[in-house]
């Protein structure tokens, strides 16, 4: 079996952005050779996501909605978290829209669904962040 290891790196100007990374994913498969397996994409900083849905900027619109209504950025006072850092709605809202996605690989390429893409989504950005793929299989 084979394992391959990448490191994307984020420093997205704005405190949130929803970034597609479909492609990014797509070219580890490719340069991992495996043609039947595993894709894990693993944000590793916990106030960022990793999660699958469409790419449609009505629904990415409504998830910002969404989540401010679920877990406001301000007033910053409502959160104990606060008193260290200004960020406890980003942790909240990661929590809600997951920490990975695992994609099936199938003759060398992502098997999604209909509309299915990938997506890295920072709630609390303007740093460096990281996502991990891991690829396992044949």
């Amino acid at each position: 079996m084979k394992s391959f290891r990448k490191e994307l790196s984020f420093h997205l100007p704005s405190r949130r952005a929803l970034v597609n990374i479909t492609n990014l994913v797509q070219q580890a498969v490719t340069a991992s050779g495996v043609q039947e397996g595993l894709v894990l994409v693993n944000a590793m900083n916990i106030t960022a996501s990793v999660f699958i849905n469409d790419d449609e900027s009505g629904l990415h619109h409504d998830y910002e909605v969404w989540l401010e209504k679920l877990a406001p950025e301000k007033p910053y006072s409502q959160y104990r978290h606060n008193g260290y850092e200004d960020n406890a709605d980003a942790h909240l809202k990661r929590t809600i829209m997951g920490r990975e996605s695992v994609v099936a690989i199938t003759k060398g390429k992502l098997d999604f669904g209909t509309w299915e893409q990938i997506f890295y989504y920072e709630f609390d950005g303007k740093r460096t962040k990281r996502v991990l793929i891991k690829i396992i299989g044949e």
